[in-house]
């Protein structure tokens, strides 16, 4: 692999071992005066942290791993999930400084602050909470219509699929003896999920959340606040509504149902989408290996995902991807 140019192999050593002393000298850049309290969240690819205000709510600072966005990509997600809260969607937007700034650089970091909003995961279950999910995104949709990302690429074939799983077969990043396998399994998988992209047809790309799992709603109030719009891309609408269906095929049709019952109260749906579902899944499954693999070296990540080189890993990766390929022969969930 090539090696990293040296501004940017620096910046990388740095993110890597950022400092408590460094997160507080940052976030007191911007004329804030931190307690000394520091608590890491649940993120791998930043750096996020709770940090303590004196006589103020706790801010949440989040650094942003080098070479992955550049300022301008991440200024359009800060100014579209600024957009949509001016618009009171229940999305949460950085926080924006005296010079009107939302990207801040302290020595090698650069970082953004938002607001601290507690909550809880949607209950999947719940009609209501679907349905209100589902009017919420589809609000968000409507905003997401208006214009497109300049900077961020295009959830498609090319790099959710193609890439990611080049880069596996390519650098080196699978166990010895399975390339020919993986490579005749993927193979597979892209012409059935290409299969599904022709059947769907030309379905509208649009500014999404792009990663908008359950993780990223935190329910307060009984309103779904949505957050870390950090993989929002250009994408099909059913990207974001996807995630809400798992189980068997009679529990994914109930959801399904559910959120499209809030969704078309503000947006028409494309029920061709409806063909990219298995197929976006598919995609997810072998990007997300891919991400895993390019981030391996982060010593955070050696502590959170220490399985990630075992046989094990790769044999249920290998059987999740066979069993999504036998999903992709089904014909799509029904919306009548």
């Amino acid at each position: 692999m090539n090696e990293l140019p040296p501004k940017v192999e620096t910046a990388v050593s740095a993110f890597q071992n950022l400092s408590p002393d460094e997160i507080l000298d940052a976030v007191e850049s911007q004329d804030l005066l931190c307690d000394g309290s520091l608590l890491a969240l649940n993120s791998y690819e930043n750096r996020v942290y709770q940090v303590g205000i004196e006589n103020q709510q706790p801010i949440i600072a989040k650094f942003y791993r080098p070479s992955r966005w550049n300022n301008k990509a991440i200024q359009e997600e800060h100014d579209f999930t600024r957009d949509l809260q001016s618009n009171e969607l229940p999305v949460i937007a950085p926080l924006y400084n005296a010079s009107n700034e939302s990207i801040h650089q302290h020595g090698e970091f650069r970082f953004s602050l938002y607001p601290k909003i507690a909550g809880r995961t949607p209950e999947l279950d719940s009609p209501d909470q679907l349905e209100v999910i589902g009017r919420f995104l589809a609000r968000i949709h409507l905003h997401g219509e208006a214009t497109d990302f300049e900077q961020r690429p295009e959830i498609d074939i090319k790099t959710y699929g193609i890439e990611p799983s080049q880069f596996l077969l390519n650098e080196n990043k699978l166990p010895q003896g399975i390339d020919s396998a993986y490579r005749s399994l993927i193979d597979d998988l892209l012409a059935k999920i290409k299969d599904h992209f022709n059947a769907a047809g030309n379905v509208q790309s649009l500014r999404i959340h792009g990663d908008c799992h359950p993780g990223n709603i935190l329910y307060s109030d009984d309103i779904p606040h949505i957050v870390d719009f950090d993989d929002a891309r250009m994408g099909p609408a059913i990207q974001d509504l996807w995630m809400y269906l798992s189980g068997d095929r009679q529990y994914q049709t109930a959801r399904l149902l559910d959120i499209l019952d809030g969704y078309t109260q503000f947006r028409d749906f494309n029920p061709k989408e409806l063909h990219l579902i298995e197929a976006l899944r598919t995609l997810r499954m072998i990007h997300y290996a891919a991400w895993l693999a390019k981030r391996a070296e982060d010593p955070a990540f050696q502590l959170a995902f220490p399985w990630f080189y075992t046989a094990r890993y790769w044999d249920d990766h290998i059987l999740a991807l066979k069993e999504q390929s036998a999903l992709l022969d089904e014909e799509p969930l029904r919306w009548d």
